[in-house]
């Protein structure tokens, strides 16, 4: 599984704690969603890590990276915006959806060919 697992688990972390964070600790309805929204798609990729490490076959292996690094640009931008970050940086959000994509794609390519 490699680093995955314990990449994995600092999302779902991540996620729980924005999450309650966009619950519990921000008035701002925007940002709010930002919040939930970062969350929820955190947490759906996350849990695709754990599936995707634990199939072999090069397109497997490409899925766990995408996801993660979908996570940390789709849901951390949203993030840090609804943390007051420029609000430019939401250019880089659908670059986060493109790699989520590309990480069913991979799973996608590994299952059509075993």
């Amino acid at each position: 599984m490699g680093p995955w697992f314990r990449l994995a688990a600092i999302g779902g972390l991540l996620c729980v704690g924005f999450g309650a964070f966009a619950a519990h600790g921000i008035t701002d309805p925007k940002a709010q969603e930002w919040l939930k929204t970062g969350a929820l798609y955190g947490f759906v990729h996350v849990l695709a890590v754990f599936a995707a490490a634990q199939r072999s076959g090069r397109g497997a292996a490409l899925a766990p990276p995408l996801f993660l690094a979908g996570l940390v640009l789709f849901s951390g931008s949203l993030w840090a915006m609804s943390l007051g970050a420029p609000r430019g940086l939401g250019a880089i959000t659908p670059l986060g959806g493109l790699a989520f994509m590309g990480g069913w794609a991979a799973l996608a390519w590994s299952r059509a060919r075993s």
